[in-house]
């Protein structure tokens, strides 16, 4: 997260030549489901623009590196514009009908896989209709990414959208080196069982040389999967599948350091800052301490849980909407999905209920920002916040946690940190770790981080920054590139 909710702000940056990322085989072809371009109208012409996006941000500036390519979806439905150039990147689109995105999209990928690798946080929903559009969809991918690919190229696929390109490519072109990295948690082998097409998942994952996942857990979770119910045979870090190996290891994503720590730095970024904290405290003495959660409006991130706890806070009278108020920016996300749209509903009721109850006239407790935001706007709210709220019921990484703990360059800032997200094994030391489950304990903690001394909370971010610095998005990709490539 974090890059991904968010226009991607990132210009060209020195590090870009002299990353150290190489393939080492031939070019490297990235396949993810959508294109780092998308249209836009440019006065009165249909131009392409680099996309938004975490994935888009680290590895754009990588295939133009290696001189590769893009295969994805363009985000429009019926027969794809033809092969083009853009920066240097050869970008290739697959064709996705109306009724594919309906049910390879929203339906298996986004009912099916979602819940189910999230914990099972929503009942996923199991239907042929869907698993059969998913399988067609891959072999497109599969078979646009064999079009554009020549022997000797590494090829990374991306993401739980894909699960089947792998192995369909390794048939395809048994001569590339081919990679998979999952974005999203690997659920438990529990979890995992129920899904009827379990076999067919694990087999074209398995067409990798090499899978990787954010955490050790995952990767964990995924070989002992394979071993059971994918017939293969071997270790957490190394498999044998028909008589191949596939090594299967932990990647961690991280963010762009220099980027995120540049543009806190920049002067209009701490002017919006200050005017921020002002906004917040009109005609009181002294500023009130900011609470922030910046997410995707998604039934993982915990969102109406964390409201319910800041209720508490305010409840249990200990601090007032005098003393603090939380921010919360809710990037639009599945709209037309009907628990997306039930989720919308229920958070803005709330948000008015908290408002009805704790406000006054002039301060309310809950500012709700229901939008994108460009990233210097984003930085800008970070540097603003006292109290970071990364609560999500489940998450792969979360560069939000991230992001934040680079964007404190004055030091000081507190993280509230779910268990439950990949970058609580990176954090755990530095952050206040809760369960997002609850409402009690997250209230508590609230607490906890709006009454810290000033020294133990720059004692705290030190130990965030120190770990955050240890491992940027160039060393993500440079780790994953080299292993697959040796």
């Amino acid at each position: 997260m974090g890059a991904e909710l968010v226009q991607a702000g990132r210009g060209t940056d020195s590090r870009i030549g002299g990353s150290g990322v190489k393939t080492g085989r031939g070019r490297l072809i990235v396949v993810a489901n959508r294109l780092p371009v998308h249209r836009v109208k440019r006065k009165g012409r249909s131009v392409w623009e680099t996309s938004p996006g975490g994935v888009v941000s680290a590895l754009r500036p990588l295939v133009t590196e290696a001189g590769g390519a893009w295969v994805g979806w363009s985000g429009t439905t019926g027969r794809a514009p033809a092969a083009f150039e853009f920066d240097t990147i050869q970008i290739r689109p697959v064709s996705v009908t109306a009724e594919q995105v309906e049910k390879y999209y929203g339906g298996f990928s986004n009912a099916t896989l979602w819940p189910l690798y999230h914990d099972c946080v929503r009942t996923p929903q199991f239907h042929r209709r869907w698993w059969w559009p998913y399988v067609d969809v891959n072999r497109q991918f599969a078979e646009a990414t064999a079009q554009e690919a020549r022997p000797g190229d590494t090829v990374w696929v991306h993401d739980y959208q894909l699960q089947l390109v792998p192995g369909m490519l390794r048939e395809l072109m048994p001569e590339v080196r081919i990679g998979f990295f999952m974005h999203i948690p690997f659920p438990p082998l529990e979890l995992f069982a129920q899904l009827p097409w379990r076999r067919e998942i694990l087999s074209g994952m398995m067409g990798s040389d090499l899978v990787g996942f954010q955490t050790p857990q995952g990767a964990k979770n995924f070989a002992a999967a394979c071993r059971r119910y994918g017939g293969a045979r071997g270790s957490d870090r190394e498999l044998e599948f028909r008589g191949r190996k596939v090594r299967v290891g932990p990647f961690s994503i991280s963010i762009d350091i220099e980027h995120t720590e540049s543009t806190a730095m920049s002067a209009p970024v701490q002017e919006r800052a200050e005017e921020l904290r002002r906004g917040v405290s009109p005609n009181l003495n002294g500023r009130r301490k900011i609470l922030l959660g910046v997410d995707r409006l998604d039934y993982t991130k915990g969102i109406e849980i964390r409201l319910r706890a800041f209720e508490e806070l305010l409840r249990r009278g200990v601090h007032t909407v005098d003393s603090c108020v939380m921010v919360q920016i809710a990037v639009p996300s599945r709209e037309t999905v009907g628990e997306y749209a039930e989720l919308r509903a229920y958070v803005e009721q709330l948000t008015g209920r908290i408002n009805g109850e704790y406000g006054e006239a002039g301060k309310a407790a809950v500012h709700y920002l229901r939008r994108n935001l460009d990233f210097e706007e984003l930085v800008a709210y970070y540097r603003a916040a006292d109290v970071m709220l990364v609560t999500p019921l489940r998450d792969g990484m979360n560069l939000v946690a991230k992001e934040y703990v680079i964007a404190k360059t004055d030091d000081v800032g507190t993280l509230v940190l779910s268990e439950f997200a990949g970058a609580a094994q990176e954090l755990g030391a530095g952050s206040l770790l809760v369960n997002p489950h609850d409402i009690d304990g997250l209230a508590a903690t609230m607490e906890v981080a709006l009454s810290m001394e000033p020294t133990e909370a720059r004692r705290r971010m030190g130990l965030l920054q120190r770990a955050v610095r240890k491992n940027d998005v160039y060393g993500w990709a440079d780790s994953f590139l080299g292993a697959l490539t040796s």
